[in-house]
């Protein structure tokens, strides 16, 4: 466990963050009993330069890979797709929707359960968006990977779609969970929590190991 990826919360408002040269202050929010997160809602839903900035360099980063098509989940992510997808030069991104509308007629369906949502949902893309995939390169993308549940998921969808998934990309990882070394990302972001917390005394016993062997 990254003993910087779990901080001891103290009331904080904001969390700064600096992502290529940019700062940004995110709101810290409760998400559970002695557990917060810094929110970037407000960032990756309308923050032109944030997301223009982002997805530069995630796409100098994603197109060794050669994706044809860069996949994610409604709805934080569409506008990071749609610049990524621009930039890697692609015609077309696809949406992974979590609410099965009457237009959508036959689809298939993924479970997922992130760390902010207090159900299970479903990815859901058409048979059109599945055959679109179907054979091609995909990029997962999503904001942020946590404990990884989406991404997972996403692959899931991918594959039941027929698509070939070549790269994983995030603006962020968060907190300690995702010890995979495939992510394409640019920052980390810490979970905050009370001194109670399990995650807390783990990042302590760590940081005092590392101590010890300094």
């Amino acid at each position: 466990m990254e003993s910087e990826a779990v901080r001891l919360y103290a009331g904080e408002r904001f969390h700064r963050a600096e992502l290529a040269g940019l700062e940004r202050d995110l709101p810290i929010v409760e998400i559970g009993p002695g557990m917060w997160i810094a929110s970037d809602a407000g960032l990756i839903l309308g923050d032109v330069e944030f997301l223009s900035r982002s997805a530069l360099l995630l796409s100098e980063r994603v197109k060794r890979f050669d994706p044809e098509v860069v996949l994610t989940a409604e709805a934080k992510s569409i506008a990071l797709a749609y610049e990524l997808s621009r930039l890697l030069g692609h015609d077309r991104f696809v949406v992974a929707r979590k609410t099965l509308k009457a237009y959508m007629g036959d689809h298939i369906s993924q479970e997922v359960k992130s760390i902010t949502t207090r159900s299970v949902q479903q990815l859901l893309l058409t048979r059109e968006e599945a055959g679109y995939i179907s054979g091609r390169r995909v990029c997962l993308l999503d904001d942020v990977v946590s404990t990884g549940s989406t991404l997972r998921a996403l692959e899931a969808t991918a594959g039941k779609a027929g698509g070939d998934v070549v790269c994983r990309a995030a603006v962020w990882r968060e907190g300690p969970w995702y010890d995979q070394t495939d992510l394409i990302c640019l920052g980390l972001l810490p979970v905050y929590v009370s001194d109670t917390n399990e995650l807390w005394r783990l990042a302590r016993g760590q940081q005092g190991a590392k101590e010890g062997r300094s």
